[in-house]
């Protein structure tokens, strides 16, 4: 059975990381009425849906399927994480580049801030709330036994089940507060892409485009990094060296830290905004 708790905290993540961005979209949008912000916040998604959904993930996808690729990761696992984090930034700045270009004639504090909560917003929905309305009906389906007949219809075809069965004890087996913590995340990264969605915005307006696609590039960059690179170390790919529940408390301490330095910049780049 999937404990109480766990299915609390997956519903939890899943109003976090599906509903927040949608409310907080609306309120910003009414709040800022004839600014022209559902344009940018629906830009702002449509570019992250395309360079990362459409384009970046099925080329991803694809490499993972050749052969040696398993084998890459385990002997170059730093590489590995060196070009997921660059690769991440690098499509992800394009399409925050690529919006603001788009809405050029018109780039204010507010746009800039929708486009970012667009971009942010939908990958939480995407890749949090999709993935929690999975585990959310699995757990349901494990506990009235439904997924134990599917298990067995699969296992008497001669479809080896084991697959699914792994599902089932690690939904039973995970600690409720892990669940919790896909809803922390995603409330730090929106930040995060706010952030770097205003930073590049701002820096197109004052005509200084190399300098914001290089400043967003470098810091998403590091922040993918590191969550990757200290994720591997609590794993046999770097050793081991620490604990799976240390590398929780560094990846999210770290993704608090900006998120709070992103906070503060946007504060302070709101002021300067139309400032030559």
């Amino acid at each position: 059975m999937v404990s109480t708790f766990s299915i609390i905290a997956i519903v939890t993540t899943l109003i976090v990381s599906t509903l927040l961005p949608l409310i907080f979209a609306i309120i910003w949008c009414v709040k800022n009425k004839g600014k022209k912000t559902i344009s940018a916040l629906l830009l702002g998604a449509l570019g992250f849906f395309v360079m990362q959904i459409v384009i970046r993930t099925p080329i991803l996808s694809l490499i993972s399927q050749t052969d040696g690729f398993l084998d890459f990761v385990s002997s170059n696992y730093v590489l590995y994480c060196l070009i997921l984090a660059f690769t991440a930034a690098l499509f992800e700045v394009i399409a925050r580049y690529g919006v603001a270009k788009i809405l050029r004639k018109d780039l204010s504090f507010e746009r800039s801030f929708a486009a970012g909560l667009g971009h942010g917003g939908i990958e939480s929905i995407i890749i949090i709330g999709m993935t929690y309305i999975s585990n959310l009906v699995l757990s349901f389906m494990i506990n009235t036994n439904t997924f134990d007949l599917i298990v067995e219809q699969t296992s008497t075809q001669g479809i080896n089940a084991s697959n699914l069965t792994a599902v089932k004890e690690q939904l039973i087996g995970t600690n409720p507060s892990t669940f919790l913590l896909g809803g922390f995340e995603r409330i730090l990264t929106i930040t995060i892409h706010i952030g770097l969605t205003v930073l590049v915005w701002y820096f197109v307006k004052h005509k200084k485009d190399i300098i914001g696609i290089l400043i967003c590039l470098l810091a998403h960059f590091a922040v993918d990094f590191v969550g990757g690179f200290v994720q591997g170390l609590a794993t046999d790919y770097l050793g081991n060296v620490i604990s799976l529940t240390t590398s929780y408390i560094i990846i999210y301490s770290f993704l608090a830290v900006i998120a709070v330095a992103s906070v503060m910049f946007i504060v302070k780049i709101r002021k300067k905004w139309n400032l030559k």
